[in-house]
């Protein structure tokens, strides 16, 4: 054999070899595919699972929003009775402190009538009672004419 021969030789070993590793790899590849493939066939069918899933589960929610929409529906007149009695509560608690800032210059307008006058003891609460009586008269009859004769 020549030189030719041999190398032809080593030329075509070294394609076997080549060829050896490729099948093996291309078998490899072939598995990889059919396996990719069973999971696209089965695709399909878990989409529509997945679907008909989310179409339940949204049908169940627009139920349980119209049965909430219902319940506050129900519910919505408490929060006005609610709402009125925080307003009429508002409303007396202002009063309140308006009667009681009232009664309070109202002594303080007696403790100085009491200093100015230099009573003492029995004397300034004598002066004092006659004083919220004549504030008492006057804050009736103020009242009075405040309000509308029925």
């Amino acid at each position: 054999m020549d030189y030719l021969g041999i190398g032809v030789l080593i030329i075509g070993i070294a394609f076997a070899i080549v060829s050896i590793f490729l099948i093996k790899a291309l078998n490899n590849l072939a598995g990889v595919l059919s396996g990719v493939q069973t999971t696209v066939d089965q695709l399909p069918d878990q989409l529509d699972t997945v679907i008909k899933e989310t179409s339940g589960v949204l049908h169940t929610s627009n139920e349980t929003l119209a049965d909430v929409n219902e319940k506050m529906k129900a519910i919505s007149p408490l929060f006005y009775i609610v709402g009125d009695i925080g307003e009429s509560s508002r409303k007396l608690t202002s009063s309140l402190v308006d009667m009681t800032q009232s009664l309070k210059e109202t002594t303080h307008e007696g403790e100085q009538k009491i200093n100015e006058e230099g009573w003492r003891g029995i004397y300034g609460a004598i002066a004092m009672t006659y004083y919220f009586s004549q504030k008492r008269k006057a804050l009736k009859s103020a009242a009075q004419l405040d309000s509308p004769s029925s």
